[in-house]
């Protein structure tokens, strides 16, 4: 009997080999035994036969409540499930005359995503002769950037292909918190401290007296 697609293991009749080595329902180990006396162990108990080593020589067969093995097992299953979380990339589309209230709500949009775990990829499309000023969108995205440095971190800075800039973010602090623009000039390295005037020089020895040396 084939295994049906839903099923992962042979059961029962479906075990076809001549011999099996067999654990039973507590785990123990029975040892190599026919197929047929193996089901026949089972009928008596009122369980399964599964094969759970296919591979093996001969395969390894575990004596088990099959129906209730599945339900734990798809328990599992959906749990892990429900644990896992998959992230997405959200796009959002700005312009380079976006106004201060439209640029507000994407921004808020943006906050949301990333704290719900999913990265945000802003979209900036010149048209026309905003060619020319793509230094006013690059600030937009920074501005954007910085605003939400505190929900997620730059993985990809703002960047031109063709008449499109791109700026991506994702959730958390791991790799970079922002903390001024992206286009900033370095801080200036901090002058170096002054060197101490130098000591002034003793005072010269007084001359000895010539009239009372010649005394």
């Amino acid at each position: 009997m084939p295994v049906r697609p839903e099923e992962e293991h042979r059961t029962n009749r479906q075990i076809r080999v001549p011999q099996v080595r067999l654990i039973g329902a507590a785990g123990e180990q029975i040892g190599v035994i026919s197929t047929e006396e193996a089901l026949r162990m089972g009928q008596e108990k009122g369980l399964d036969l599964v094969e759970v080593a296919p591979t093996a020589n001969p395969p390894v067969c575990r004596l088990l409540d099959y129906g209730k093995f599945r339900y734990s097992k798809q328990k599992k299953d959906a749990e892990a499930k429900k644990k896992q979380h998959i992230t997405q990339l959200k796009e959002l589309r700005v312009r380079p005359g976006t106004d201060a209230h439209d640029l507000q709500r994407q921004r808020n949009r943006a906050q949301e995503f990333l704290e719900d775990g999913q990265r945000v990829k802003f979209t900036l499309r010149f048209r026309g002769r905003e060619m020319a000023h793509q230094d006013l969108g690059r600030q937009k995205l920074e501005r954007l950037a910085n605003d939400l440095s505190e929900w997620g971190w730059v993985e990809i800075a703002p960047r031109t292909e063709g008449r499109v800039m791109h700026l991506v973010m994702a959730p958390g602090q791991r790799k970079l918190k922002i903390d001024k623009p992206i286009g900033a000039p370095p801080k200036p390295a901090p002058a170096a401290a002054a060197k101490p005037p130098p000591a002034p020089a003793a005072p010269a020895a007084p001359a000895p007296d010539q009239t009372a040396r010649q005394a």
